[in-house]
């Protein structure tokens, strides 16, 4: 990821405040430490700020696509909002993007509409999920707009010859890469599955224990630029605090 030179800001002094804000945001998320240099999350936090001050001077930086991944509940949605607020870059939720063409999909094909875990979900209609995500977000980048997209992305993730085809078709059209992996324990998103209410959770729920126990929650998939730490809400709540600064100092 190029960092290009940085337009004049036009309150330096609220601008660095801000700046200062985010990194500390995004160093106090991040499961591992960020190390200084070329590390991949430092280019992202380095990237992210850039977008800010981008955001209120002006200037045309080259597009980056972002995949936030992290299993049901995990809070990779608000986490994907909170991104988008600091950067200006366009937000795309798999399930707001897709849900009532999947769950007509699954009907028409004699499922249940809120299956998304039998065969008939995974093989036949989940890959045009990603899919639809995938062409909107390239519609996006191909007119120079950032697009972070939110979805579990399990499976992309630890592909790892998934993601440098991924790598490698972005770098031919000039667009940079991150991928974000929201962490979380497992009591934590089940109280978040619970109060979201989404018919779609409730084979999870019915089923907790063994949903539970094929969750890897204590590793991020090898493709992850930066993992970020939400265990007990921590993340999010750090994201709130983060807006409210803001605020105050722009204000």
């Amino acid at each position: 990821m190029m960092i290009s030179d940085l337009p004049a800001p036009a309150d330096p002094a609220a601008d660095n405040a801000a700046a200062a804000v985010i990194e500390a945001a995004f160093t106090k998320v991040s499961a591992d430490d960020i190390e200084p240099g070329d590390s991949p999350q430092a280019l992202l936090r380095s990237r992210v700020v850039d977008a800010w001050r981008r955001r209120h001077g002006g200037g045309s930086p080259r597009p980056i696509l972002v995949l936030v991944g992290g299993y049901a509940g995990s809070g990779k949605t608000e986490f994907s909002r909170f991104l988008s607020d600091i950067t200006g870059w366009a937000f795309l939720d798999k399930d707001s993007l897709t849900r009532p063409i999947v769950e007509r999909l699954l009907v028409t094909l004699g499922g249940d509409p809120h299956d998304r875990h039998t065969d008939l979900y995974l093989k036949e209609v989940r890959p045009f999920e990603y899919r639809c995500l995938m062409e909107t977000a390239w519609d996006n980048l191909h007119v120079g707009t950032s697009a972070i997209l939110s979805a579990p992305f399990i499976a992309e993730l630890k592909d790892e010859a998934w993601f440098t085809r991924l790598e490698n078709k972005c770098a031919a059209k000039g667009i940079d890469v991150a991928a974000i992996w929201v962490r979380c324990d497992p009591d934590s998103m089940r109280e978040y599955i619970e109060f979201r209410g989404a018919a779609r959770d409730a084979w999870k729920l019915d089923n907790w224990e063994q949903y539970a126990a094929g969750l890897d929650t204590d590793t991020s998939p090898p493709t992850a630029h930066l993992t970020v730490d939400n265990r007990l809400g921590s993340a999010i709540s750090l994201a709130d605090q983060t807006r409210e600064a803001l605020k105050r100092i722009l204000s």
